[in-house]
């Protein structure tokens, strides 16, 4: 059977950055690998940047936009079915930042699908400067996305105190506890160093850390009212001032509740992708982009995010 990997974790996490390293590894076995990659938005940002994947023998497969339950689960199922055929050992799936994991452990139940896929890993990301406080909806999908995992990874450890560290490791053990789930994490299962630092002896051991099942009680909201997405397209914004004026959209409550802010730049003909939560901002070069920047929370105001963006 066909072994499923889950990459979960809250929006701004880090999930892609640990994916194409996770990816990497896979195919560096000698393991046919496809990514599947299941962003939020409209615009699928997170796959343009696992394009440099493919030259290591990768696959990649998409599903974007937001959509009802029933629709979302139908065109997974469909994909899953046409990625079967194809003779894949691995299958790396990238839900987006608010997916309900309960949603996807129903779909690989589903015949044919239960014949030909086998859930392997699910891995964690959490990030070490984790705020102290989130919304109801978000605690919720913080501990229902770790609910399963095998191994707990904490993100940006290398800008994180060791108080730090600690601190998102109780803020989960919260979350899980206020949803009355049975899952808790011990020390061995987490994981918090440097991405960087990880080693040959870590990624093998991520890589076979399984999954435990576990029940949460369920907290009924559409994520999709919860939480919304503004798009700006072709704002002609230099990158400069996106750098300056992005970390201020967290801030100015009058934007509403920003969780994550993504999207491309071009400066001076090579294209950037932006990457920001409320722990910092990241400007990588990428071969290729688009101009696009999407910002995803809470309550949030487009116009206020533009005027905030253009001042």
């Amino acid at each position: 059977m066909v072994q499923v990997d889950l990459i979960t974790g809250f929006l701004g996490a880090g999930k892609t950055t640990f994916l194409r390293r996770y990816a990497a590894w896979w195919a560096g076995q000698g393991v046919k690998v496809c990514v599947l990659e299941n962003d939020f938005g409209a615009v699928n940002v997170d796959a343009m940047l696992l394009q440099d994947l493919e030259a290591r023998g990768v696959e990649l497969e998409t599903i974007s936009g937001g959509c009802d339950c029933d629709t979302h689960q139908r065109r997974m199922r469909t994909k899953l079915i046409s990625m079967a055929m194809r003779g894949f050992e691995r299958v790396i799936v990238e839900p987006s930042g608010i997916f309900d994991v309960d949603e996807f452990f129903d779909v690989l139940r589903d015949e044919p699908l239960d014949r030909w896929y086998q859930l392997g890993n699910v891995i964690a990301i959490v990030d070490a400067l984790l705020p102290e406080e989130l919304s109801p909806q978000a605690e919720y999908i913080l501990a229902s996305e770790s609910a399963w995992a095998g191994s707990v990874l904490l993100s940006r450890c290398q800008l994180a105190s060791e108080a730090q560290k600690q601190g998102a490791e109780a803020h989960l053990a919260r979350a899980l506890e206020a949803c009355r789930c049975s899952r808790k994490f011990g020390p061995e299962e987490i994981i918090a160093k440097d991405w960087a630092d990880l080693t040959t002896d870590d990624m093998a051991r991520i890589a076979k850390c399984g999954c435990r099942q576990a029940s949460c009680e369920k907290l009924h909201f559409d994520a999709h009212d919860a939480f919304t997405s503004a798009y700006f397209l072709e704002l002609g914004l230099p990158r400069a001032q996106l750098e300056k004026n992005i970390p201020s959209l967290f801030t100015d409550p009058a934007c509403g509740n920003v969780l994550r802010v993504k999207g491309f730049v071009e400066d001076d003909g090579q294209w950037y992708e932006l990457n920001a939560a409320a722990a910092g901002l990241t400007a990588a070069p990428i071969p290729q982009g688009q101009q696009v920047l999407i910002v995803i929370g809470e309550g949030l105001d487009k116009a206020r995010l533009e005027e905030d963006l253009r001042r």
